[in-house]
Formats: C-alpha cells, sequence, structure tokens
C-alpha cells in the first residue's frame, strides 16, 4: 500500500518543492502531470526541497490521458474545494495504493474532469467566505498525512534520538 502526490500542471515551484519534502518525509512518490509552469532546474524549486529533491521517487506525465493510462484501475481521489465529501470520511487503510491529485494554483483541476468524477472529489473544511483556497502544499501535507494516520504511519519513525536532543 503507498500513497501518491499527483500535480495537475503545477505552476508554483516554491508549492512543488514543498511538496516534494512532503513526499520524501512520507515515502510517498511525487506524480508530475505536465505542462509544468517552471523548470525543475529552478532555483525556487530546488531552495524549497534542496536536500530532499534527489530522495524523491518523481514520475513526469506528458499529459492528463497518460497519467489516467498510467493509474490504470488504481484509486485516485481528487482533492477540490468543489466536492461535497470531506477527505477524512474515506477510508484509506484498505491495502491499496492511493493517489491523491491536485490541481493548478490558478485553476484547479479540469471542471469536465472533476464531473466526470464526482464520485472521486474530496474536500477539505474551510471557510469559503474568507479564502478561495488553501495553500497547495499545506493541503497535500495534510490530506496524504491523514491517509498515513488511518495506515498506522507504516515504515515512518513515531520517535527519533538526536545527538545533543532538546527534550533528553
Amino acid at each position: 500500500m503507498t500513497n501518491h502526490i499527483v500535480l495537475f500542471e503545477p505552476q508554483i515551484p516554491a508549492n512543488t518543492g514543498n511538496i516534494a519534502r512532503t513526499c520524501a518525509a512520507t515515502n510517498s512518490p511525487l506524480h508530475l502531470i505536465e505542462p509544468l509552469g517552471f523548470s525543475t532546474d529552478d532555483k525556487q524549486l530546488k531552495r524549497a526541497g534542496l536536500d530532499y529533491w534527489h530522495d524523491v521517487d518523481i514520475t513526469y506525465h506528458k499529459d492528463l490521458p497518460s497519467f489516467l493510462e498510467y493509474l490504470g484501475n488504481q484509486e485516485l481521489h481528487l482533492i477540490t474545494k468543489f466536492a461535497n465529501k470531506v477527505y477524512s470520511e474515506v477510508n484509506y487503510d484498505n491495502h491499496q495504493d492511493h493517489y491523491f491529485m491536485f490541481g493548478k494554483e490558478t485553476t484547479g483541476l479540469p471542471e469536465e474532469f472533476m464531473r466526470e468524477n464526482a464520485e472521486k472529489c474530496l474536500r477539505i473544511p474551510m471557510n469559503d467566505e474568507h479564502v478561495r483556497s488553501l495553500n497547495l502544499s499545506n493541503t497535500a501535507a495534510l490530506v496524504i498525512y491523514e491517509a498515513l494516520r488511518q495506515q498506522d504511519f507504516p515504515n515512518l519513525e513515531r520517535s527519533h534520538h538526536y545527538d545533543g536532543d532538546k527534550i533528553d
């Protein structure tokens, strides 16, 4: 059982770099659906995930149809503010791979694609009167950690001792 983060046409390099860091910390493969709004050589991208980029399992997909062909029948979750189902209501501890797809920062996921897959759409509760959306990297971290919590944090350290530990 593996949790995957999928970014549809991401545009802001710092968000993708921060998400790559989350992927490294959670052993989650990262899928980038092109076109990207930046080069993966971009200094901002590397700054956000500089020490972690080489530890991330990244797969590039030339477009959405290519990704869907790669995905096959695996479990896909579309994270969008337009969903009626809350992300924490889903059982992620079902011994299947989970792919969490997030839209581009400016326009989200394609409307037609979401309508065709409405049963796969999940929402993070928020006050829509005050904000248009949540930050992409924060949203990805929130969703992936909910899946991991339900799965009892497989292959992650619950504690770690550091030399010069501030608590010990």
